[in-house]
């Protein structure tokens, strides 16, 4: 049975995206590895195995583009209202928290920020399937 592990991002420059997932999402740095040309940071938190791997290609001149074929990664917090709010005090923008509800249900209630490379990420509050 295959169990996922990471998901890797290629990130312009490190140091800020290392600063931005530590102060955003609360991950730390499990690992680091530089090799000839590039690094490979790891970053996660005890809240989950799972790791996001930060590529820093030390030769990029230029920002990367996404393509059309990003989506985007999501986290779960406690309350989506309160992280939010964390969030929008470090200076980072956020968008607004939204609801989703299926047959008067709530399914999900998240809001939606990116990372200084333009990587979206998805914040649920814990409910339901989102745990």
């Amino acid at each position: 049975m295959a169990k996922a592990i990471h998901t890797m991002i290629r990130v312009f420059d490190i140091d800020r995206s290392r600063e931005f997932y530590e102060k955003a999402l609360r991950l730390n740095v499990a690992d680091h590895f530089d090799f000839d040309g590039f690094s490979l940071t790891y970053m996660r938190n005890d809240e989950a195995d799972f790791e996001i791997e930060l590529t820093h290609n030390q030769e990029q001149s230029e920002p990367y583009t996404h393509g059309d074929g990003y989506g985007h990664v999501a986290v779960c917090v406690e309350d989506a209202s309160t992280e939010r709010e964390r969030i929008t005090g470090l200076g980072i923008e956020t968008g607004d928290i939204k609801e989703f509800f299926r047959d008067g249900s709530l399914m999900a209630r998240f809001f939606f920020m990116q990372d200084p490379d333009g990587y979206k990420i998805e914040v649920l509050e814990r409910h339901g399937r989102y745990r």
